[in-house]
C-alpha cells in the first residue's frame, strides 16, 4: 500500500523551543523518502516520530542558514551506521563548500553513497517512478530554492465504458499500456474508456520575501508546504528580513488552487500557533492546518471517477 504523506519534524525558525524543534520534513512518497531542511535535532525527532533514516532517498536543502542545515551531520552519519546504500542530496550550488564541511563535521565510516547534485538554477532536478522534482530560485538573503513534486497525469478505466466497447479480460492490460486495442472490427482507444487522473503534486517553499517563484512552485499543489514566520501584523520585518507572513502564504493558496495548506517556520515570538492559522483562514477558505512537531499529514487524494 502506497503512502504519501508528510512527517513534521520540526516547525520552528532560528530558535529553536520546548515545543518546537528547528525545520525537519520527510515526505512520504509510495517508496520515496525526501528529507526537506534537515535543523538541529533532525536525526532525534525522526526516533520520536516512529521513523528512520532508512526512509530517505533523498534530501533537499533550501538554503545554508543553520535552522535548515544543522542537521545533516547526524543523518549523513546514521545512514551509514544503518546501511543505506545510497540517497541523492540537492541544495543551492553556491553553498557546495558548506555542505561538504557539514557532511564530514566529525570522523565516522562513511559506507552510503551520497549523490551530490547542486542545484543552478530554475528546472527539473530529477525524474523517476515518483514524477519529477523542480527547483525555483526564492528571494532571501542568501541563495535560496523552493522545491516542487510532481506526479504526471494517468488514467482510470472506467467499467461502463469498458463494456459498451467490449473490451474485457486481458485486453484491458494491453489497452492500457498500448493506449488501444482490437476488439472485432474496430480500434478502441484509452481515451474511450477511461477517465484522466490527475497526478499529485506537492510543494516545499521555506524562506522568501512574495515573489513570482512562490506562486510557480505552489500553482494546483494538492499539499503546499510554505513558511509563515510572521504574523501580518509584522510584515515591515517579513520583508525586513526575507520572509513571509500567514495572509501572504494564504494568498499564494488562494491564487494558485491549493487543496492543502500547511503553514510553518513560526518565529520564536509568537507562542500561539492557531493565530497563524486563523490569519490564513481569513484569506484561504480550503484546509488549514499550522504544523506542529511530529504531526503526520496526509497528501489529499483525488476522488477516483465514476
Amino acid at each position: 500500500m502506497s503512502i504519501r504523506e508528510l512527517l513534521v519534524l520540526g516547525t520552528g525558525s532560528q530558535v529553536p523551543s520546548r515545543a518546537r524543534n528547528h525545520n525537519g520534513y520527510l515526505l512520504r512518497w509510495d517508496a520515496e523518502g525526501f528529507l526537506f531542511d534537515p535543523g538541529e535535532g533532525t536525526q532525534r525527532q525522526l526516533a520520536f516520530a516512529g521513523s528512520s533514516v532508512s526512509a530517505i532517498t533523498r534530501i533537499c536543502i533550501t538554503h545554508f542558514h543553520g535552522d535548515h542545515c544543522l542537521g545533516l551531520p547526524g543523518i549523513v552519519q546514521r545512514l551509514s551506521l544503518d546501511q543505506v546504500a545510497r540517497v541523492h542530496a540537492h541544495f543551492p550550488a553556491s553553498g557546495t563548500e558548506f555542505f561538504e564541511r557539514l557532511r564530514h563535521a566529525s570522523l565516522f565510516h562513511e559506507t552510503t553513497e551520497l549523490l551530490q547534485e547542486p542545484v543552478h538554477g530554475d528546472g527539473i532536478l530529477a525524474t523517476g517512478a515518483f514524477g519529477r522534482l523542480e527547483a525555483r530560485r526564492l528571494e532571501h538573503r542568501v541563495e535560496a530554492f523552493g522545491y516542487r513534486l510532481v506526479e504526471p497525469d494517468g488514467h482510470n478505466m472506467v467499467p461502463a465504458l469498458l463494456e459498451r466497447h467490449g473490451v474485457s479480460g486481458p485486453d484491458v492490460g494491453t489497452l492500457s499500456r498500448q493506449g488501444s486495442v482490437r476488439v472485432g472490427e474496430r480500434t478502441v482507444t484509452l481515451s474511450e474508456v477511461s477517465a484522466v487522473r490527475r497526478g499529485q503534486k506537492a510543494a516545499f517553499v521555506m524562506d522568501t520575501r512574495l515573489c513570482d517563484a512562490v506562486f510557480a512552485l505552489a500553482e494546483d499543489a494538492d499539499l503546499l508546504v510554505i513558511e509563515s514566520t510572521f504574523l501580518e501584523r509584522d510584515a515591515d520585518l517579513a520583508r525586513e528580513y526575507g520572509h513571509l507572513t500567514a495572509k501572504q502564504a494564504a494568498r499564494v493558496a488562494v491564487e494558485c488552487g491549493v487543496r492543502r495548506l500547511v503553514l510553518t517556520h513560526f518565529s520564536q515570538r509568537y507562542q500561539d500557533p492557531t493565530l497563524f492559522r486563523d490569519e490564513a483562514a481569513e484569506v484561504f477558505g480550503g484546509d488549514v492546518v499550522a504544523a506542529r512537531d511530529l504531526m503526520r499529514i496526509a497528501v489529499p487524494k483525488h476522488t477516483r471517477p465514476e
